[in-house]
């Protein structure tokens, strides 16, 4: 068939052209197995990658299914190698598979001896299998249970990514129940719970503002165990404490906070990742937590920021049933294929804009304001060494001009004003007299400057990137970002996903980019957008001098 909107390319790169009628349902056809790579205005570019079929697979997508995806949309005649190609990757899926022995406990085993053969001569996998099963000829090694996480990492990195099936440890059991006299779980929120359910382990993609920690407290209500959370700070341990005793049988009693303030071990314990990774002459005091209790689930909130030595500590953790929640899978370390194997594929991935037209999420309008440089800020910039580049431009006194001008612009709407250096906000602060939060900021004080914001007795509000994760702040309405981490599209999602909560009488949130052009603010800017172009967002963009 011809004349779709896709164009595909024997280098795996598939082009899309946006302004096509087809455009929005074959964003929406392609998006399980491939990944946005650039997004301008009129074509996005897509790229065919192992971990992205791989995913696909592992969600009960088959090849079958992604060829005729492409064959359906494609304008052109599709490149027969890459169709090859596109099936003999996915089949590498599943070809080893881990699994229960009645008397040897966990094995490996293959229905293709060659590639069996092949793993087994790889100096990676040395130390971590034991005896072979059926003497030289069989099928199926004996893998040390201790190796079961660092075993699939291992065998990804070789391109034969295994299929678990050793099952899991039912874990100590808890009642908890879901209280729904008072509300309903969503539609999409029951099918990530059952997707995750009965896929074992993995991870949840929703929007922020679409109700990932209702998806968690559905999975512990299935899983009927101990619970584990692992969250990014203190006050999101609070805000899913506060959650779950609001939305489920759980009582406060049963609930322990585990952070640097607090060291409750209870049936449902959250924890934060910093107290876990906290480091003392170089042993991790607080890992005991992980087998203070048999523990029947672990949650992992905002998994795209999981730190490294929770990678290490989730190998060990391969009997649990693991569910990881996040609102992209984008990890700028590069790791996402430690989450595929340690944490589990992506089970369930709901686009942005469909929950948006179930009216769960706001519509957002996504502006980027650019700024010129003042000629002696412009100089300074160019005769500075590369890595203070980024902040003289992203700190330029031009900005605070014009986010006054939009705080003025928005006055009777909830506003939050957002940034990475300390001093800038400091400055933001003091010329539009309100609050600021930051790191130094106690954990009292921030809950109290949220709570006045979410009540309205607070209109405007200075946050650094303490705010980006986990903050339920849903009367926000404008946001606008001045200055981020280096063009982070895990950031911009978390940014904007502040505004995402439905306002009243529909109304939309608008998220502000101030940029400096022609400086590597607006290079890294670009990079953000991607993230606004994969979820279906346009962007507009405006001149502050205009």
């Amino acid at each position: 068939m011809t004349g779709g909107p896709l164009i595909v390319q024997s280098d795996k790169t598939l082009l899309l052209e946006i302004d096509h009628p087809a455009a929005a349902e074959c964003r929406k056809a392609i998006a399980p197995f491939a990944e946005l790579e650039r997004s301008p205005e009129h074509v996005h570019t897509y790229r065919l990658t192992p971990l992205g079929l791989w995913n696909a697979r592992a969600a009960g997508h088959d090849a079958e299914q992604v060829v005729d995806t492409l064959l359906e949309h494609s304008r052109y005649p599709v490149p027969q190698s890459l169709l090859v190609d596109v099936a003999e990757t996915m089949s590498r899926f599943g070809r080893l598979r881990l699994e229960k022995h009645p008397t040897h406990g966990l094995v490996l085993s293959s229905n293709d001896r060659p590639v069996l053969e092949e793993v087994l001569r790889a100096k990676k996998v040395q130390g971590m299998l034991g005896e072979r099963i059926g003497g030289a000829d069989g099928d199926t090694v004996v893998v040390h249970s201790s190796q079961r996480g660092n075993l699939k990492q291992v065998l990804l990195k070789l391109g034969w990514p295994a299929e678990d099936f050793a099952g899991y440890v039912d874990g100590e059991a808890h009642s908890i129940a879901l209280d729904e006299t008072e509300w309903k779980l969503r539609d999409y929120q029951r099918d990530a719970a059952d997707s995750f359910w009965h896929g074992g382990s993995g991870v949840v993609v929703l929007p922020c503002g679409a109700g990932k920690t209702l998806v968690g407290a559905a999975a512990m209500g299935r899983a009927q165990a101990t619970t584990l959370i692992l969250v990014t700070n203190t006050v999101s341990a609070r805000q899913w404490k506060d959650e779950l005793i609001r939305r489920t049988s759980l009582t406060e009693d049963e609930i322990g906070e585990y952070s640097g303030a607090v060291k409750e071990i209870r049936p449902v314990t959250i924890a934060t990742y910093q107290v876990l990774t906290l480091k003392r002459k170089g042993a991790y005091p607080h890992l005991d937590l992980l087998d203070a209790r048999d523990w029947g689930l672990i949650v992992y909130d905002e998994v795209h920021l999981l730190p490294a030595p929770i990678f290490r500590m989730t190998a060990n953790l391969q009997a649990r049933r693991r569910l990881g929640l996040t609102a992209t899978l984008v990890r700028e370390d590069g790791r996402e294929g430690d989450v595929f194997s340690l944490i589990g594929p992506k089970r369930f991935d709901a686009p942005w804009k469909d929950i948006e037209s179930q009216g769960w999420i706001a519509p957002a309008d996504c502006v980027e304001v650019r700024v010129t440089l003042p000629s002696a800020e412009r100089l300074a910039y160019a005769t500075a060494e590369p890595e203070e580049r980024y902040r003289l431009a992203a700190c330029t006194h031009h900005k605070i001009d014009v986010v006054k001008r939009l705080v003025k612009e928005h006055a009777d709407q909830p506003t939050l004003v957002i940034g990475q250096y300390i001093d800038q906000l400091d400055e933001l602060a003091a010329a539009l007299d309100a609050p600021v939060i930051k790191g130094e900021t106690t954990v009292k004080e921030r809950q109290r400057l949220f709570a006045a914001f979410r009540s309205g007795e607070l209109g405007l509000l200075v946050v650094s990137k303490v705010a980006n994760f986990s903050i339920d702040l849903p009367s926000a309405e404008v946001a606008i970002q001045v200055s981020g981490s280096f063009g982070s599209r895990q950031e911009e999602a978390q940014r904007l996903g502040r505004l995402l909560r439905p306002k009243d009488e529909g109304k939309s949130a608008h998220f502000y980019t101030i940029v400096s052009r022609d400086t590597v603010d607006a290079d890294f800017a670009q990079n953000r957008q991607r993230f606004l172009a994969e979820q279906g967002y346009a962007y507009r963009i405006t001149d502050a001098e205009a």
